[in-house]
Parts: C-alpha cells; sequence; structure tokens
C-alpha cells in the first residue's frame, strides 16, 4: 500500500449520475460515499468547494474532494482534538484555532466555562458562508458567539504578527497541500509556540497510521524538534476511514497525567454539555497505542 495520499484532482471524484463521491487515501485505498442531494458546488479563491445531503453522514462538507467534516460523525474528530488537552488544562480562557472555518473546534472550545475568548483564523470566507448556511448541527451557532472572534487570513501570517497569548491553540487543518502546507512544520510549530502561555497545550490532527504512517512519523518529529511533551494519542473517525492519529504538545501539559476519574471529575465540575464521545475512559483509552503505532510514534 502506498503511504503518501493521492493529491489533487486525482485524489477524489464525483459522479453526478450516480452521486458516488470518492476520497482515494492511497492509490489502492478509497472512501466512497454516496450523495443523495448536493448543495453546494463551486470553486473559492483557494479550493473546491463542496456541500452534500448524504443518509449516512447527513450533511458532508468537502474541500477539494477531501471529506472534512458531516453532522453526523463530526463530534469523533471535533471533541477528541479539543477536549483532551482542554480538560487537562487547569482553567483554559483564550484560545486560537488555526482553520476550523466549519465553527466545529470553536463550538467544542467554548463549552468550558472558564474560556473567555476563542480567536477562529480561516484562510477561506467560503468555508465559514459555506458552515454558517448548511452546518449548523457542527458549530451549534458558536460561529456567532460574541466570544468568538473571526480572522479571514493566512494562518502562519496571523500567528507570526500576533502578540496574545494563549492557552490553547488548535491547528484544524486540512490535510497537506496547498495552502496549508506551511503549517506542517516546525517553523510553524516555533511560531505557535512562541503564543501559548507557560501553562498551555497545543492540538493538531496528524494521519492515518494505517494509510499515511510517514506523515505521522514526520509530523511528530517536527513537534519534537519545538516541545518538551509531545503526546500522540488515537480516535477513530469514520468519514477518514478509521483509525486517526493526533498530537497534544506542551512544555507542561502531559494528558497522560490524568486518569479517568480526574478526568470524568472536571467534566463535571465544567458542567461540559452534549459530549457524545469524550469521557474519562475514553481519555485513557485514546492514550492507548497498539504496538505497530508505539513503534511507528517512537
Amino acid at each position: 500500500m502506498s503511504d503518501e495520499p493521492v493529491k489533487g484532482a486525482e485524489a477524489s471524484a464525483y459522479d453526478a449520475a450516480t452521486g458516488a463521491m470518492t476520497e482515494r487515501l492511497t492509490d489502492d485505498w478509497s472512501i466512497v460515499v454516496r450523495s443523495a442531494h448536493r448543495f453546494e458546488r463551486f470553486r473559492s479563491p483557494f479550493q473546491l468547494v463542496e456541500v452534500h445531503d448524504t443518509a449516512s453522514f447527513g450533511k458532508l462538507f468537502r474541500l477539494d474532494g477531501h471529506f472534512m467534516t458531516s453532522e453526523k460523525d463530526e463530534f469523533f474528530y471535533h471533541e477528541n482534538l479539543v477536549h483532551l488537552a482542554a480538560v487537562t488544562h487547569p482553567q483554559p480562557e483564550r484560545a486560537l484555532i488555526i482553520g476550523g472555518g466549519d465553527g466545529g473546534s470553536a463550538e467544542e472550545l467554548l463549552k468550558h466555562p472558564s474560556m473567555k475568548s476563542v480567536t477562529l483564523c480561516e484562510i477561506d470566507l467560503a468555508v465559514v458562508d459555506v458552515a454558517r448556511k448548511y452546518l449548523q448541527n457542527v458549530h451549534r451557532g458558536a460561529l456567532d458567539d460574541p466570544r468568538l472572534t473571526l480572522k479571514i487570513e493566512d494562518g502562519f501570517a496571523f500567528v507570526r504578527r500576533a502578540t496574545e497569548q494563549y492557552d490553547l491553540i488548535v491547528l484544524d487543518l486540512t490535510d497537506p497541500g496547498g495552502p496549508s502546507t506551511p503549517l506542517y512544520t516546525a517553523d510553524f510549530y516555533r511560531t505557535c509556540a512562541a503564543r501559548l502561555n507557560p501553562v498551555a497545550a497545543m492540538t493538531l490532527h496528524l494521519a492515518s497510521p494505517v494509510a499515511h504512517p510517514a506523515r505521522v512519523r514526520e509530523g511528530l518529529a517536527c513537534l519534537r524538534e519545538v516541545f518538551p511533551i509531545v503526546t500522540p494519542y488515537l480516535t477513530s473517525v469514520p468519514l477518514y476511514g478509521g483509525l486517526w492519529m493526533m498530537a497534544c504538545a506542551s512544555s507542561t501539559l502531559d494528558p497522560k497525567g490524568l486518569f479517568a476519574r480526574e478526568v470524568d471529575r472536571r467534566i463535571s465540575q465544567r458542567a461540559l454539555p452534549h459530549l457524545q464521545y469524550y469521557n474519562g475512559d475514553m481519555h485513557r483509552a485514546a492514550l492507548a497505542l497498539p504496538n505497530f503505532v508505539r513503534a511507528l510514534t517512537a
């Protein structure tokens, strides 16, 4: 099996006659979801934007033919991307999201009662516009929350000139390619680290350890150039084909230091609403790596 994802126009297809949407993860592995109805398909200044209605996933959002999020399975991705670090933090108050224009990560961050402000920096206004129109069940009003500040600009440029310090930075990015490529480098991670408070963390998704092991290795190596504590963890994202790797990076915070009972205590203390995936047992389970993943992340 090829280790690298297929890029560009070859990465996906949409058959208008059958409604079949195909995303090729590798040269011989694809995900196919049938569209019952196409709401949108247009090219923004940055990428091909699509919104479809599907039986299995509800409203489904694609960029450049890659499945991004859906109404029915967004919680697998967003809850794990946000809460492993946010619950580990004793009292997160300020957060920055790079990417994440669908609003799903913002919605999870704003569940924390201590959160005073979330800055969402998205390069493509079309993503936010589509989310407002079709993805209410993903952002649940977070894009209009008064604590949220929306910036439509390049994430790297924003972080370079930023002066505010954050408790959490969430990199909710498309896969490497095009505008997102510089955001998967040690230089960008170093720039983000400079914007973190002493007690703080950055989280991001890496790749499938099955389809893209080289990307996982390279991503962790870049993070380890910058952060003394890099914690890889696993979740399952149905829309992405199954097993998926994320990471929490910090100078001080280590999610491994929290046991299930303490995670559940913090969830209860903070009265975090509408969690469909994350709890104390799942926090610990995410950190438990199969042997082949241990070897990959060593």
